[in-house]
């Protein structure tokens, strides 16, 4: 049986202010929360702008190269990526480059950000239900998930990364976002089980704990490196009958690490 998943929004301030001496408690946050929260910030948020036929454009490009699930692009339309990139940066925010958003991280190509997702929700008509984000980065993905998904939860390593995406989702009031501080590789129990798991950096192998917390029929869609010694974007689906992978095209991210920095 999974753990008890944590009810919002009562029990985020306990658990992410209380700890046992000698533990390491993650840092959850929720974003409905965090918009109300006064004060001012620390970091620089970019200027809004009216991007609605930048993000168009990007989206019939990517309706060009093959993507057809409508849920995927809708909700890649709606997004601001620009929002998600230093300001220095938002003229390339919707070019088919990935970009640096600090901390040696980048955020993917709106391409390989839809791919991903349309594997994600491949033979679902609906929104899927719960989904774990491995490495939120700048939190653009999570801002897409909340549109196709009807719970996210995001995992972020860095804390510079945790808190930067703090402040880029700010504005958008997203009461179904649960920022969480802590190792990608153990997952998030606490939200278990997950009828979908997207990896945003990529390693050796999927870790055993991703699978524990995925659900029957559940899928992981995450880069791994192949026998050859090069990533790879891989599709684990797990069925009744056990667990079903697939080795699809090459790709490039960063690599999965443990640990909080």
């Amino acid at each position: 049986m999974s753990a008890q998943r944590p009810r919002f929004p009562l029990q985020l301030d306990k658990l992410a202010t209380t700890k046992r001496p000698g533990t390491i408690v993650p840092s959850v946050v929720l974003m409905s929360n965090i918009a109300r929260q006064p004060g001012p910030s620390t970091l620089a948020v970019p200027q809004i702008v009216d991007s609605r036929a930048r993000r168009a454009d990007m989206v019939a490009k990517l309706k060009a190269q093959g993507m057809t699930d409508t849920v995927v692009l809708d909700a890649m339309g709606t997004v601001e990526r620009h929002c998600f990139v230093d300001s220095g940066l938002g003229g390339q925010a919707y070019e088919y480059t990935s970009l640096p958003i600090g901390l040696g991280q980048t955020i993917s190509k709106p391409n390989v950000v839809g791919r991903m997702l349309e594997l994600l929700r491949s033979g679902h008509k609906g929104p899927l239900s719960r989904v774990l984000e491995i490495g939120t980065g700048c939190g653009y993905q999570a801002a897409v998930l909340s549109h196709i998904a009807t719970e996210v939860y995001s995992v972020e390593r860095l804390r510079g990364l945790h808190d930067r995406a703090r402040e880029n989702l700010r504005h958008f009031r997203l009461p179904n976002v649960h920022l969480i501080l802590g190792d990608g590789m153990l997952g998030y129990p606490k939200g278990a089980p997950y009828s979908a798991i997207v990896s945003a950096a990529g390693g050796e192998a999927i870790p055993p704990a991703w699978i524990e917390q995925l659900a029957m029929g559940g899928r992981i869609v995450a880069p791994t490196v192949t026998a050859a010694g090069k990533q790879a974007l891989v599709v684990i689906d797990k069925t009744a009958q056990g667990i079903r992978q697939n080795v699809l095209e090459a790709v490039h991210f960063v690599p999965l690490k443990s640990g909080l920095a």
